[in-house]
């Protein structure tokens, strides 16, 4: 016996309310955009600014205990982190703790650092401070411009790959799918007013090359189907098309999701940010497969032979297999 999430053939109309499902879908993302235009984002130490100070300790390091001690102090955003290395003996124990910037300041002040760890000392008292660094808003800021350019530039390169593979029309519907994946799930983080630090960037990353693979897969499907069946309406080939992958589609993810969520309520605080990015964007994207890039091409047509170049087409490379 072999399991199935769904029958082996189904008939699901996924097209049926076509113009329904891309209107929802771009009303999500002028609301995401205006979300983010009023609300901003909650971005972490990485895009802000703050200070690192490098903890030594003969005893070990207690991440729990350590930001216990902190909180009080109410320094908004706090980063702890262990740091391991094969050279460090057994009675030294490290922690990189990172503060933001706190409002006003472009670092943290030295009265603040002072407290901070008088705060740590109490908990530990062979405790010390070797190093203390700080990060500027200027530094944060070429962050985020870079940040915005590896999203960009990994679009872009998906928008040639799918141009070269199939045709025009399905590398529009791919990018716009995309960029529909990256602007909602930013809008969400911006409704939560969810940390946004560069872990975030890497699911967003992550995202883009999991939902246009989902997206390739239901193209290259159709494409057969579109010269298997050239008589049948662009609309059916579409709904067979996604119906032959909807199983493929539901198990990975499923299996995707199963452990993503057990990272989502079991890896702590640290990478919550990062999972939920992930999980919601993994969503979003087999929903946007479907439903975005899919739409797309129905609306703008594809060329149905595509040994027939109608000057529209980028087929030209069609037969490659990459």
């Amino acid at each position: 016996m072999r399991l199935r999430l769904v029958p082996d053939t189904t008939n699901i109309n996924f097209f049926g309310y076509a113009k329904a499902t891309f209107g929802a879908s771009v009303v999500a993302v002028i609301a995401s955009v205006i979300i983010i235009a009023i609300m901003g984002l909650n971005f972490g130490i990485d895009f802000r600014g703050g200070t690192t100070i490098r903890t030594e300790s003969s005893a070990g390091v207690d991440i729990g205990a350590y930001r216990a001690a902190l909180v009080p102090l109410d320094l908004g955003d706090v980063s702890i982190t262990e740091v391991f290395d094969p050279t460090f003996g057994p009675d030294k124990n490290v922690a990189m703790i990172r503060i933001q910037a706190q409002d006003g300041y472009e670092s943290v002040t030295p009265e603040i650092i002072q407290a901070a760890e008088a705060a740590l000392q109490q908990i530990d008292p062979s405790i010390t401070f070797p190093s203390v660094e700080s990060v500027g808003p200027k530094v944060s800021g070429e962050l985020i411009w870079s940040a915005i350019l590896a999203v960009g530039g990994a679009t872009f390169a998906i928008l040639v790959y799918i141009w070269l593979r199939f045709e025009w029309q399905f590398a529009v519907g791919a990018v716009v799918a995309l960029v529909h994946d990256v602007v909602v799930t930013v809008g969400v983080f911006a409704l939560f007013q969810i940390k946004f630090d560069l872990a975030v960037i890497a699911a967003l990353l992550t995202i883009l090359g999991y939902s246009i693979n989902d997206t390739v897969v239901v193209f290259d499907r159709l494409r057969e189907n579109l010269i298997k069946f050239k008589t049948m309406p662009l609309i059916d080939v579409m709904n067979l098309s996604v119906n032959e992958t909807l199983s493929r589609t539901l198990m990975t993810s499923g299996t995707t999701l199963v452990a993503l969520i057990a990272l989502l309520t079991l890896g702590g605080d640290v990478i919550r940010g990062f999972t939920f990015a992930i999980t919601f964007g993994i969503v979003i994207g087999t929903y946007s497969s479907v439903y975005v890039a899919k739409n797309v091409v129905l609306y703008l047509g594809v060329n149905r032979d595509p040994k027939k170049n109608d000057g529209r087409a980028g087929t030209q490379f069609s037969d490659i297999d990459a």
